[in-house]
């Protein structure tokens, strides 16, 4: 078994190939292995072999994010132990309990009945929905647990600065899951801007593409359709990509501007002859990129949000009959949805040093791409690789991520990230020293102050200024 990556130290477990070769195309795709020789980042996630006795934590919702951080516990055993779950969903429940072998006294139907009995484990995961993260964080602080709490920290500034006054005060281990800094790609990129090598950075320019289906899934139909029940797309969907900015430039953010609205999926945009439902004869179902029958039914793409019975044989009917009965099978063009389906943010940092960062529905792809220009070389990167341009010598380094064992460790998913998120949270849990995290509450804060600013621009037409002190 490989040592474990250091990923503070930024993955000093580089293999170098022979060295770079100088070309003169600048688009990505012309750099093919044959006019390169890559250096490669490796990943692996080996937990922490020097703990020999597990923290135990509470999993307050077992949906997706609940079972991915808590299937690490079932890869790592002598590390992380889950005696108790919270999950309103019975069937979620009882597979959750099922599979850490919670007893029954230990399960419950909300977070609030898990804190009416007595601490009973040293930490929490929080990993309920958006508007349901306040709660049960502060009440986890009062009592005394350490807190592992899916982002956003919550979809207020109010509440996210109450729960930061609160850690402080307290002095718990609160690790908010931007696992975006936990991935061997965004850590060799910052290890390649602090290194020097751009010379004085100058400005980046960072694209997440939501991918069509995605957004038509998460957020026309899916749980954060609309923005005044739960969080707004922009904390949503991209605190991870304000949080990366932030940490790659290194610098406060000034002042920030943002545009942006809903302007596709909306009923003025729907085709004749489509229905309320797509199960309800739709003329145009086949022709629909959006088709709920289409991405549930025939192609079977997110239905985990179905949670799909045990039996497979049961599983078409099951589909459409849940088509019939929740958003899932309504119209994108028909629903209560609020959210934009294209937002762009300029910001401002110290030092004169600016970010345009643009969040985009309509794409065929996933995976976060990513320019950063400095005076001496700049930076052009998609998540799979990035390459390096000395404007000295025009030498092009290409590096290239290779997370390895993909079967075993398939559910860590952000590019190696949420495992490797968890693995130091545990880490900092057992050492009760918050500086063995990434990130910290201290350090997400500033992200999600930066999306209120940014929503507040979109909404007034302002340039905004972003103030941090509470």
């Amino acid at each position: 078994m490989k040592k474990k990556m250091d990923r503070r130290k930024a993955i000093k477990n580089i293999a170098v190939g022979l060295g770079a070769l100088p070309l003169t195309s600048s688009s990505l795709s012309d750099y093919s292995n044959d006019k390169i020789k890559s250096r490669v980042i490796e990943s692996r996630i080996d937990g922490n072999p020097d703990i020999d006795e597990p923290i135990t934590a509470i999993t307050l919702g077992a949906g997706a994010r609940g079972n991915v951080y808590g299937n690490y516990g079932i890869e790592f055993p002598k590390e992380l132990n889950i005696v108790g779950v919270a999950e309103p969903i019975p069937l979620r429940n009882e597979r959750y309990a099922i599979k850490h072998n919670i007893p029954d006294e230990n399960r419950f139907v909300t977070w609030e009945h898990v804190f009416e009995k007595p601490k009973f484990a040293d930490a929490v995961l929080i990993t309920t929905p958006d508007d349901l993260h306040y709660g049960p964080c502060m009440k986890a602080l009062e009592m005394g647990y350490d807190i592992l709490l899916e982002k956003p920290i919550s979809p207020t500034e109010k509440e996210c600065r109450d729960i930061l006054e609160l850690t402080n005060k307290t002095g718990r281990i609160v690790a908010v899951c931007h696992v975006l800094r936990y991935a061997p790609y965004f850590i060799k990129l910052k290890e390649t801007i602090d290194s020097g090598v751009l010379g004085e950075l100058i400005s980046i320019q960072h694209l997440e593409p939501i991918q069509h289906i995605h957004m038509s899934h998460s957020y026309v139909r899916g749980n954060w359709h609309n923005s005044k029940e739960t969080t707004p797309i922009i904390l949503a969907k991209s605190c991870h990509d304000l949080d990366i900015l932030r940490w790659m430039i290194g610098k406060s953010s000034k002042n920030i501007s943002a545009f942006g609205d809903l302007k596709w999926f909306k009923e003025s945009n729907a085709p004749q002859g489509s229905t309320n439902r797509c199960t309800d004869g739709c003329a145009v179902e086949s022709k629909c990129p959006y088709s709920a029958l289409k991405i549930y039914y025939r192609d079977r793409n997110y239905t985990y949000v179905l949670d799909l019975p045990d039996d497979k044989s049961t599983h078409g009917e099951y589909i459409i009959e849940k088509l019939k009965t929740t958003n899932y099978g309504r119209c994108v063009y028909k629903m209560d949805n609020d959210q934009p389906d294209h937002y762009i943010t300029s910001i401002e940092f110290e030092d004169n040093i600016t970010a345009n960062f643009s969040m985009e529905a309509f794409t065929s792809y996933h995976g976060r791409r990513t320019r950063i220009m400095g005076s001496l070389g700049d930076i052009t990167g998609d998540m799979d690789h990035f390459i390096h341009t000395d404007f000295l010598t025009n030498t092009r380094t290409k590096w290239d991520i290779s997370v390895e064992d993909v079967d075993n460790y398939k559910n860590s998913g952000h590019g190696g990230g949420d495992w490797a998120l968890v693995s130091d949270w545990i880490n900092a849990v057992k050492n009760q020293d918050p500086k063995l995290l990434t990130s910290t509450i201290d350090a997400s804060i500033e992200s999600h102050i930066m999306g209120f600013m940014a929503e507040k621009s979109r909404l007034t037409k302002q340039v905004v200024a972003i103030e941090l002190k509470t």
